[in-house]
């Protein structure tokens, strides 16, 4: 199998647990965080809602600026509610697929870039900066969105094992 067929695969994975995770966000809370330096709920939900469109950032164009030299800082808008979440998640997930269903092997094999403000942060191969920067970090920001739930009472969906609230 090649790259594009194994990342359609874990996307259909990852974006079924991110699901799972979004469906239980308590609403009216948006602004509840768990410390001052953390990041307020409906931040971290919409950056995990979000996370799979940047498969078609690093497939489409060839670096992201956070902050260009000159230009606008790039912002996601926040969703509050849990059908904006779910459907923020789902337009996210279809930009992937078909980025994806666009690209070939040797595209992935070339360089992308993460800047902030006009600094490389990063470039690799983009088939790299997709494991790390979209899937894995996706994981990791969902791991901090189910620790939110947990403090706003709501129960943790099972997502590559049992939970308290689902133990299979």
């Amino acid at each position: 199998m090649q790259l594009t067929g194994l990342f359609l695969e874990e996307l259909e994975r990852e974006a079924s647990a991110t699901r799972r995770v979004l469906e239980r966000v308590p609403e009216g809370r948006s602004d509840w965080k768990p410390h001052g330096k953390s990041m307020p709920l409906a931040q971290l939900a919409t950056l995990v809602a979000t996370m799979p469109m940047w498969i078609a950032l690093m497939l489409n164009q060839d670096f992201l600026d956070l902050r260009p030299p000159g230009g606008p800082e790039y912002k996601t808008p926040e969703r509050h509610t849990r059908a904006e979440l779910l459907s923020a998640l789902d337009d996210s997930v279809a930009q992937a697929k078909s980025a994806l269903a666009g690209t070939n092997e040797d595209h992935l094999l070339t360089n992308w870039q993460f800047r902030i403000a006009g600094n490389v942060v990063s470039d690799l191969p983009r088939h790299q900066m997709i494991r790390d920067a979209v899937f894995q970090h996706m994981a990791h920001h969902r791991g901090q969105l189910t620790v939110y739930l947990r403090l706003n009472e709501a129960k943790v969906p099972a997502i590559y094992g049992p939970t308290a609230d689902e133990p299979f």
